[in-house]
């Protein structure tokens, strides 16, 4: 499946033509799908959607990944979490807090949180564990407050082509 980068980059969208907006629709439904099927589909070459999609892919621009649906593999817990840091030590935090293998998504943020961090744990048990033994742990970290997960209503990596 497709999943396009989540850094922020190139944020006027001008380097990515209406064709490369096509393809990446069509990588979108199935990141699989023959470059030969997608460039019949677009009316071009399958040279071009190769090339276009190589260029889009080493410009950090999409990311072509497997997603998995971590309740299906086993974890029972999700949660967003918002951390409070000591000002001087926001980016070691960060740093640090991103290199935990709980950690899927983790950003800077202005308000009332400095860090929004989403984790995906087998159980509460392990989200216990992660919050108290690890994320606590780390110094420059100053509170925490966690949000569980209930139910994911939504989730889409189909955005920027539309």
């Amino acid at each position: 499946m497709l999943q396009p980068h989540r850094a922020l980059g190139s944020r006027n969208g001008e380097d990515v033509s209406a064709l490369d907006k096509r393809i990446i629709e069509h990588l979108q439904q199935d990141g699989r799908r023959p470059f030969t099927q997608i460039a019949a589909e677009l009316g071009v070459s399958e040279a071009a959607v190769r090339a276009r999609t190589n260029r889009l892919v080493e410009r950090g621009i999409l990311q072509i990944v497997g997603v998995t649906d971590p309740l299906k593999l086993g974890f029972q817990q999700m949660a967003m979490i918002g951390v409070r840091c000591e000002r001087d030590k926001l980016v070691e935090v960060a740093e640090q807090v991103a290199t935990f293998p709980e950690v899927d998504y983790l950003v800077v943020v202005a308000g009332t949180y400095d860090l929004l961090i989403e984790t995906v744990c087998e159980d509460n048990e392990a989200l216990l564990r992660f919050l108290t033994d690890r994320l606590r742990a780390v110094d420059g970290v100053r509170e925490t407050e966690t949000f569980v997960y209930l139910r994911m209503v939504k989730q889409t990596y189909q955005w920027g082509t539309r």
